[in-house]
């Protein structure tokens, strides 16, 4: 199989869909991989380090799609990538499809074959191919809601961890799975007073257990949400439904009750976002002001520490890419159900049940779009 490695073009993303590593093992299976010219240079990597590993380096992103069977990326494809993508082409990415309808109608139209790598399971229930991202951003979530909270960013003037004497922001993190804990380690790491509010008392109980009384757990309920949020400097929304938009936990009459000069992280913002008031900003422009409150949406976080996050996405999606390659797209999907729930579109169907009811599409179940 031929693979295809366009360069990023989301604005301010520079992580890299494969590494030399990565193209060296695709080779190593008898694979062909094709690379567009300055792939890596957002990590530090040149193209001769992938040619050294055995890929072809392509002089634009149109040579790629032109003659790749299968494309990897890292972020959804934009306007003009998904112009470029051929019926019966493999895009194996990140989506978030479900409140996207714009790229969802043109991959439909496209006739290719569209799998997630947000919907891939585990047989425990997991998702694997999101979780390396949703560690980087639940870590990235505190450091951005800290900087915000500066006087000369906007906002209130808070020191996370506060001093001897003085207390230290409270910060609220609704959700307590990948993006919550790991946003919940690093704010306690920084002394913060931190709340986290979960659905699950099992998740709670995990971090209960992990972190004792260093943090307060709440189960989640419309009051515990609201009496917690009104009172926090940082709230870190950090909830998933796979495949569907996230839920909107805070509404924008409560937001309007929160102290001028806090800050929302909506960490969720690939999905829709779980604040009302969200909507999605890029690192160039990462927040906006509501009724006082900084909002941060920023809807490729990991992108702006790249090199750590192009590592770790490869080391879970390698795997998954191989078997895609050796077997071919077909006989992966149908041999391995966990893989299967990553097929989001295929051939001009939604084969998504949480997309096809986001945005109105008929849906397929994936087995029977592929004609078995």
């Amino acid at each position: 199989m031929l693979i295809g490695v366009p360069k990023e073009i989301k604005n301010h993303e520079y992580r890299a869909g494969l590494v030399p590593a990565s193209v060296y093992e695709a080779v190593h299976h008898g694979h062909d991989v094709l690379v567009e010219t300055n792939l890596g240079a957002g990590i530090g990597i040149g193209d001769a380090e992938y040619e050294e590993a055995g890929a072809t380096v392509a002089d634009s992103a149109e040579e790629v799609f032109e003659r790749a069977d299968m494309i990897i990326k890292v972020k959804e494809p934009q306007a003009a990538e998904r112009k470029r993508l051929k019926p019966g082409q493999v895009l194996f990415t990140y989506l978030h499809l479900a409140p996207d309808a714009e790229q969802t109608r043109d991959l439909v139209e496209s006739g290719a074959v569209c799998i997630a790598y947000e919907t891939v399971t585990s047989p425990s229930g997991g998702l694997p191919l999101l979780a390396p991202m949703s560690e980087v951003a639940g870590r990235m979530s505190v450091q951005a809601g800290a900087h915000w909270l500066e006087l000369a960013q906007g906002g209130r003037g808070v020191l996370l961890g506060g001093v001897p004497g003085v207390e230290p922001a409270r910060v609220v993190v609704l959700g307590g799975g990948v993006v919550g804990s790991n946003a919940t380690s690093i704010a306690v790491g920084m002394g913060a007073d931190v709340v986290v509010i979960d659905r699950s008392v099992e998740v709670l109980t995990a971090l209960d257990t992990r972190f004792g009384s260093r943090i307060k757990t709440v189960y989640s309920t419309r009051h515990a949400i609201e009496h917690h949020v009104i009172g926090a400097d940082m709230v870190i929304g950090g909830v998933l439904v796979p495949g569907a938009e996230a839920p909107k936990l805070v509404g924008a009459e409560l937001i309007k009750r929160m102290t001028p000069g806090s800050v929302v992280v909506d960490v969720a913002i690939d999905q829709g976002g779980c604040f009302e008031t969200s909507r999605a900003t890029t690192h160039a422009e990462p927040t906006y002001v509501v009724d006082g409150v900084i909002h941060y949406c920023v809807a490729n976080m990991p992108g702006a520490v790249a090199r750590t996050s192009t590592f770790a996405l490869n080391n879970v999606t390698l795997p998954y890419m191989l078997t895609l390659a050796d077997e071919g797209y077909e006989r992966a999907l149908k041999d391995d159900p966990h893989l299967r729930t990553g097929l989001n579109v295929h051939k001009g169907e939604v084969t998504c049940e949480g997309v096809a009811e986001a945005l109105g599409y008929d849906y397929r179940e994936p087995l029977a779009a592929m004609g078995d």
